[in-house]
């Protein structure tokens, strides 16, 4: 094959909008197979996408024979049961994040994925493949803000709607769940170490019980990675990496454009001396770089840029957050 056979459960906005397109346009993937509980909204959605196949249910896409690898959108609280499902047809996952709802969770998954190790799993953490943090990780390697010491991340927007899967706490919504962890997945990546110690803070809304503002600190053992994350709060994205002698700022961390140039600036000397270059990245599609690094893998029987460990250690800090915040003490 030059090309893997995408099947996608749900037709989830983000799917629909994001991934789907970016996945088409990509050089080793064709989406060819959508699944919904209703199958009028399947068939619409397929129409709109041109995607061959419809299905009304998830188990019928999962049993067409002609689809290589599932991307599973579906809300947190089914990540976990229907990748598994996947994975027990035979299908390679590409997961959206969070992993799970907890580490346990995590690691059934990993368990259910080692038993079948031809397959490629992988959690959707797109930004990780995005040109300018894979620079920005490069320049903190080749030392150019001297010693790593810390980051700090902001990430907000506002959403208060109860019907939204974002606001529901039961099946995994919150500020924490559905943004935190890119802070997280980031900063272990920018450190490429896994923290010591963490201490987080949670403010509960009163009716929707989700946490609308999470803020945490990060504990490495070259510094540290705080961050603030809120689900009602004006919208705003940005990170700063500092280091000893110099510090990279990135301007749209998380939800970098599709259709204009990205930047970073990267600071360094001292005052009166400070110099500032901007790096400019072309325009590219982060979701069509992750599609595609994620097919190359399957057809070149490689391993997946982020591996499935790489998750449940994201997944674990998660939930170290959680527990931190709910006993007032470093965890």
């Amino acid at each position: 094959m030059d090309k893997i056979r995408w099947g996608v459960l749900s037709t989830a906005k983000i799917g629909r909008v994001q991934v789907i397109p970016a996945t088409n346009r990509g050089q080793f993937g064709t989406v060819t197979a959508i699944a919904s509980r209703d199958l009028s909204r399947a068939k619409k959605v397929a129409a709109e996408l041109g995607i061959e196949k419809a299905y009304g249910s998830y188990q019928e896409l999962l049993a067409d024979k002609n689809v290589d690898a599932i991307y599973n959108p579906l809300p947190n609280h089914l990540h976990v049961p229907w990748s598994i499902r996947a994975i027990k047809v035979e299908k390679h996952v590409l997961c959206e994040k969070p992993i799970g709802l907890s580490v346990a969770e995590a690691e059934q998954l990993a368990g259910v994925a080692a038993a079948h190790p031809k397959l490629k799993i992988m959690e959707a953490f797109m930004v990780r493949l995005h040109p300018q943090w894979l620079a920005a990780h490069q320049l903190v390697r080749e030392g150019r803000i001297g010693a790593l010491r810390t980051i700090h991340t902001t990430f907000s927007y506002f959403n208060d709607d109860p019907d939204n899967i974002r606001n529901q706490h039961d099946i995994g919504g919150g500020a924490l769940m559905d943004i935190g962890c890119y802070p997280i997945t980031l900063s272990r990546f920018i450190f490429d170490d896994e923290p010591k110690r963490v201490l987080g803070h949670i403010e509960r809304d009163p009716k929707l019980k989700t946490d609308r503002l999470t803020s945490a600190i990060l504990e490495f053992f070259q510094g540290t990675a705080t961050f603030t994350v809120s689900t009602q709060l004006t919208p705003y994205q940005r990170t700063n990496i500092f280091g000893t002698t110099g510090r990279i700022e990135v301007e749209i961390p998380v939800n970098a454009p599709n259709d204009r140039p990205t930047r970073i600036w990267v600071q360094t000397g001292a005052p009166p001396a400070i110099q500032i270059e901007e790096i400019t990245f072309d325009t590219c599609d982060m979701y069509t770089i992750q599609a595609d690094a994620f097919a190359r893998a399957v057809l070149d029987d490689t391993p997946v840029p982020t591996p499935l460990a790489d998750a449940v250690a994201n997944m674990r800090v998660i939930e170290r957050i959680r527990t931190s915040a709910d006993t007032n003490s470093w965890t």
